[in-house]
């Protein structure tokens, strides 16, 4: 059967141009008889035609672009998409058994998200299309023949599925005989709880800063927002004492649980407490560190929460760069993609001169590289680390 057909106006088409692969419900002109999740064939009003797309019927992102011609098969084409999104990864990571396979539109697979953990798989499905039982079918059955996992875990975002208008599904085992396992990254052991924790399980996206970050660590350590301790664990050897602060409490047993794993003989000590609160406490109590992480959540998940957010990182980065000694470390992330990497080197600069430091800056970094970023398709890129050395 012959794919509808999608009118789309000039500012969509101004953005594919630009090599965006969004187009927006307001930039929509006639959508007459296009099914849920279907895929639709795309044309200005001139009746030119620009692609393929899957359709959402609910989203403000009514079109995601997923090939510049007809689809025959789109099945077969993710299987393909799939394949080559494992082959990648396959060349650029080490050091670990655990990654993002899968990446959403950076891997042509808008809507997918797929990570590996050790011998378990963790899927994430955040479209209608996506959620179509033969494309559901057609992605198990790829990751199955190329992986061999043994068990293939679902991670449910209900707030993404009502807005998308998809059934409501529990965090399940879609396909295997295991959910948890351990994992190994940078030589640190986790242990993973498929069904439990946020996102699809553990921050992935991280890695590679865990390990630079361990680089420069030491002395006196504290970890803000530290979830179950990856920065923690990764700083423990270089460091004499480690605090982790979390308000999560199934959280911080989780990093307990690890903390021993990797490291029987060492006490690490975990509080439960909100981050800002503890930080003034601390400030207030005249208490000293050599290296400081602040890994918050992301503060604006919205253009309108910028300003907000962007009080909330100078409130944290001020009182953290407080309580360093000279010659500290501080690590300090963002994960908004609505606070620019410049935005966020203003916030710290700020920071600074409030808190009377001169920074010198060690690194600027990213996301992980199993997490590819589309230069065109800026989204794609929203997680900042900064590592800075405090000269006074």
């Amino acid at each position: 059967m012959p794919s509808p057909t999608v009118i789309i106006n000039a500012r969509a088409v101004a953005r594919l141009h630009s090599g965006h692969v969004w187009i927006y419900r307001s930039d929509l002109i006639s959508e007459d008889n296009v099914s849920v999740g279907s895929l639709v064939r795309v044309i200005d009003q001139k009746k030119k035609p620009f692609g393929t797309a899957l359709y959402s019927s609910s989203s403000q992102i009514a079109l995601r672009m997923i090939s510049a011609g007809p689809i025959d098969d789109l099945p077969a084409l993710l299987r393909q998409r799939v394949t080559d999104a494992i082959l990648y990864r396959e060349k650029i990571v080490s050091d670990s058994d655990a990654c993002r396979l899968v990446f959403s539109e950076a891997d042509f697979l808008p809507g997918l998200i797929v990570d590996r953990y050790n011998d378990v798989l963790s899927i994430q499905i955040l479209t209608q299309a996506m959620d179509a039982e033969p494309v559901r079918a057609s992605v198990i059955e790829t990751l199955r023949t190329h992986l061999q996992p043994t068990g293939i875990v679902e991670r449910v975002d209900a707030r993404i599925r009502e807005l998308e208008k998809l059934p409501p599904r529990s965090n399940s085992l879609l396909w295997g005989e295991k959910s948890d396992t351990t994992i190994t990254v940078n030589g640190v052991r986790f242990q993973f709880r498929g069904l439990e924790g946020q996102k699809t399980g553990a921050f992935l996206d991280q890695r590679e800063n865990y390990a630079a970050a361990a680089h420069y660590a030491h002395g006196e350590a504290l970890d803000v927002f530290c979830y179950q301790g990856g920065f923690a664990l990764h700083t423990a050897p270089r460091c004499s004492q480690i605090t982790g602060v979390d308000s999560s409490r199934p959280a911080l047993e989780a990093a307990e649980a690890d903390a021993q794993l990797n490291y029987p003989d060492r006490e690490f000590e975990w509080i439960e407490a909100n981050a800002f609160d503890l930080l003034k406490d601390y400030g207030s109590a005249g208490r000293h560190y050599d290296t400081v992480v602040l890994d918050p959540p992301a503060f604006a998940k919205s253009k309108s929460a910028l300003a907000t957010a962007l009080r909330g990182y100078k409130e944290l980065n001020l009182r953290a760069l407080k309580m360093l000694r000279p010659r500290g470390i501080l690590v300090t992330c963002s994960c908004s993609y609505h606070v620019s990497e410049a935005d966020f080197l203003e916030v710290v600069s700020s920071a600074a001169l409030d808190a009377h430091r001169t920074l010198r800056l060690i690194e600027k970094r990213g996301q992980a590289r199993d997490h590819p970023i589309l230069l065109n398709v800026p989204e794609t890129s929203y997680l900042k680390c900064l590592i800075v050395s405090v000269n006074n």
